[in-house]
């Protein structure tokens, strides 16, 4: 596969939040304060964006934190790089307080045990949830996505990349042949 193909427009994946926005209503209710976490770097822009649409549906404007989860990584110290460190941010109680968890893709779940991990470092959340723009599949662990915008079947030899435009100057989320190693 030497071609890009993709797998949602700009218009396609705001319709996509939209949806997610409302099933998190749909699921959620007014239930109590939400804290929303974006997993570094694109989990974080979708976060925000998220949060933006549930502000204006909801009584009570949802908390947004971001997370770094490179040292929490399993594969850190195999890579042979030192982590580049983000930011993390969590400006609310996690102990006993729903948290959603926002990535941009799920794939091999390893991402999202770090994630877990990391959080549980804040606290003991009451209920955490996990919000992906697209789940690939090909899970090496047993953890799936409690909200998906859209299901991707891939092989091994491809890549999903999400476009956002905070970073890429586009919205945009395309499949490609992963480059060679």
């Amino acid at each position: 596969m030497s071609e890009i193909r993709t797998i949602l427009t700009a218009k396609e994946m705001a319709r996509t939040l939209e949806r997610l926005t409302s099933e998190i209503i749909e699921r959620r209710g007014e239930e109590g304060p939400l804290v929303l976490v974006g997993i570094q770097r694109r989990g974080v822009d979708l976060a925000r964006r998220l949060k933006k649409l549930l502000d204006a549906r909801l009584s009570s404007p949802a908390i947004l934190g971001q997370l770094d989860i490179n040292l929490y990584r399993d594969d850190w110290s195999s890579l042979g790089i030192t982590p580049a460190i983000s930011h993390t941010e969590i400006p609310a109680e996690v102990e006993g307080a729903s948290v959603i968890l926002v990535d941009d893709v799920l794939f091999s779940g390893r991402t999202t045990r770090a994630a877990l991990e990391a959080i549980l470092d804040f606290g003991r959340p009451r209920r955490v949830e996990l919000l992906v723009l697209i789940d690939r599949g090909h899970r090496e662990l047993p953890i799936q996505a409690d909200y998906v915008g859209k299901r991707v079947n891939t092989s091994s030899s491809e890549q999903v990349d999400v476009l956002v435009s905070e970073r890429d100057e586009q919205d945009r989320v395309i499949l490609r042949a992963k480059p060679a190693a």
